[in-house]
């Protein structure tokens, strides 16, 4: 996945993860178990993004 398609889940799933929050403060979340996959996901891009950094850093400095 490209690196903007990957910023754009990011904010998708964190826009996501607060409305399932405020789901279930207020008593309506129908699935619990979906703000535990919420938070998974959301690692997983951010693990992703932060790989793509560093591969990025590492090659500027091989580059120098």
């Amino acid at each position: 996945m490209p690196e903007d398609e990957l910023h754009r889940e990011e904010q998708d799933l964190t826009r996501r993860l607060f409305d399932l929050r405020c789901q279930l403060a207020v008593g309506r979340v129908e699935n619990p178990q979906r703000i535990r996959a919420a938070r998974r996901d959301l690692a997983r891009v951010k693990t992703r993004l932060r790989s793509l950094e560093l591969e990025r850093a590492a090659a500027g400095k091989a580059g120098a």
